[in-house]
């Protein structure tokens, strides 16, 4: 389920007039409770979801095409032989998108 930032604003906002837990009220209107639990969560404007690769760990993924990046339903392929500036690029967009 893809929803907008307002259509979960209303969703966060009754449940909050529910007064149910949020594990509770997601299960009764079809929601995964983990990921709506994680809409009740303030975000940080400053927050980084960003992992910090070792070197070591890079080096090795040239011997492959691609990496992969999977979280939940979103995945995202990177030629292996992209450089630094361009993965920078992508990565900006990615913040900016959030």
């Amino acid at each position: 389920m893809n929803l907008s930032k307002e259509e979960k604003a209303m969703w966060l906002e009754d449940w909050k007039r529910s007064g149910k837990k949020a594990w509770t009220y997601a299960r009764e209107n079809g929601f995964v409770p983990q990921t709506f639990v994680n809409w009740t969560k303030p975000r940080s404007k400053n927050s980084q979801s960003l992992v910090e690769i070792p070197a070591k760990t890079l080096q090795s993924t040239r011997l492959v095409q691609e990496i992969r990046v999977e979280k939940g339903n979103v995945k995202i392929y990177i030629p292996s032989a992209i450089c630094m500036e361009e993965l920078r690029t992508i990565l900006m967009a990615l913040g900016a998108a959030q």
